[in-house]
């Protein structure tokens, strides 16, 4: 049945972006994940952080940059700096150290707002792909190239494939709103 094969691709797809995009919030706890966004200027691109430098979490609270050629690490610190994430590098000359700021109560009550919102439109792109898959067995059937109970029966199979990924990406909600609140 490619279309629901099809639905599941893009209702798996969906669940890894809102995975990724988890990774990047912050939960006042080092996570090498908190860098990945970070893109730096050098050999006349920007490159992502993770292809210039070695990052490391040695302590709970702080992420160690290593790059891999010296000469990038005003560049590699000042790519931290911009790239949004209220994170203050420190250069020693051969490493850079960020230390991961605790979170505010307000802070955290921000980032939870933000997790609904990513978990929303997480599902928001499921339920794109159920709309899309009904749409194409309603043709099929409109077509005739399947009976009205095949129809049926396929559309409840969308919807309970539909129920599973909603679940899926609660689920992933709820544990990254517990690890943004605990303290």
């Amino acid at each position: 049945m490619p279309t629901i094969e099809n639905m599941r691709g893009h209702m798996e797809a969906a669940v890894d972006a809102m995975r990724r995009e988890f990774s990047g919030i912050r939960t006042g706890k080092a996570s090498t994940a908190l860098l990945e966004t970070v893109r730096v200027d050098a050999y006349g691109s920007k490159m992502p952080l993770n292809q210039v430098a070695t990052v490391n979490t040695p302590e709970p609270r702080l992420l160690l940059v290593q790059p891999w050629d010296k000469a990038l690490l005003p560049e590699v610190e000042r790519a931290i700096q911009r790239a949004g994430l209220g994170l203050n590098p420190s250069n020693d000359g051969s490493i850079i150290r960020v230390p991961i700021p605790p979170l505010s109560e307000e802070r955290r009550k921000d980032m939870v707002r933000l997790l609904h919102k990513m978990a929303e439109e997480g599902k928001i792109s499921v339920r794109h792909a159920r709309q899309e898959a009904n749409k194409e067995i309603k043709q099929r059937e409109h077509d005739h190239e399947i009976s009205e109970d095949e129809s049926r029966r396929q559309q409840e199979q969308v919807q309970k494939i539909t129920d599973e990924y909603v679940a899926r990406i609660d689920e992933l909600m709820k544990a990254k709103e517990a690890e943004v609140l605990e303290v």
